[in-house]
């Protein structure tokens, strides 16, 4: 009986790919070659003509080659995006977001009266808002930190590590480019109220400012984790000596 693994190594002919991956590749044609092998064996078939008909299973080793090594770099090219920019993004957004709601929940109440709070009854309602903003545009640098590092570790370039960090701020954006206009244009209530001042205070609060915070933690560490000294810069001194 034929090596298959040899046979199908032979034939295929190095490739590019990882050598796990190539590993595995020759183990699945082999194993199909022999499937097909016995199976013609069952069928009456001579041990020479059953290699003939194994081997008629790929007609053109060449173009198979270039078929595996095209849909394994598309598999690489997923897992790539999904660790370097997928999971760090949705976990900015994700900690973020709970954060949020928790600090909301275990904030002040703008309803309830304040006996610190002194001035009109506007600023009775205003403040405890501001201090759960605040509390909230507190935390982001350390979030933003966090999805730099996630990012960074899994191989992401400079544009995939700030996307990721200010990934949060998207949803507030496609609601301020694509919700509110729709919103303008079905409610007629809503247009009338929309003042440019109100506009520019929602934009820099939900948007400005919680990018300026997530890149404050995200762009130092993105910056120290790209200049650690590799293996290589260390032994290189060393190997000219």
């Amino acid at each position: 009986m034929p090596d298959w693994h040899e046979l199908v190594r032979q034939r295929l002919g190095e490739t590019s790919l990882p050598e796990n991956d190539a590993a595995e590749v020759v183990e699945e044609l082999a194993d199909h070659l022999e499937e097909t092998y016995h199976t013609s064996l069952g069928q009456g078939l001579t041990e020479q003509a059953a290699l003939q008909r194994s081997l008629r299973e790929v007609s053109s080793w060449r173009q198979l080659r270039s078929k595996i090594e095209s849909s394994r770099k598309k598999e690489l090219t997923v897992n790539q995006r999904t660790w370097q920019f997928w999971l760090p993004a949705f976990t900015t957004l994700f900690l973020s977001m709970v954060l949020l709601m928790a600090i909301q929940f275990a904030g002040p109440d703008p309803a309830a009266p304040d006996p610190l709070v002194l001035g009109s009854s506007h600023w009775r309602l205003i403040a405890p808002v501001v201090v759960v903003y605040g509390s909230w545009l507190f935390t982001l640098p350390f979030i933003g930190a966090l999805g730099a590092y996630l990012s960074k570790r899994a191989g992401g370039n400079l544009k995939t590590v700030l996307s990721a960090v200010v990934f949060p701020v998207f949803p507030f954006l496609a609601f301020l480019v694509i919700g509110l206009p729709v919103a303008l244009i079905l409610d007629d209530h809503v247009a009338h109220n929309i003042t440019l001042p109100a506009f520019l205070v929602g934009s820099s609060a939900w948007i400005v400012f919680p990018a300026i915070a997530l890149l404050a933690g995200g762009l130092p560490v993105r910056y120290f984790t790209s200049r650690r000294p590799t293996a290589r810069n260390v032994a290189g001194p060393c190997e000219e000596n």
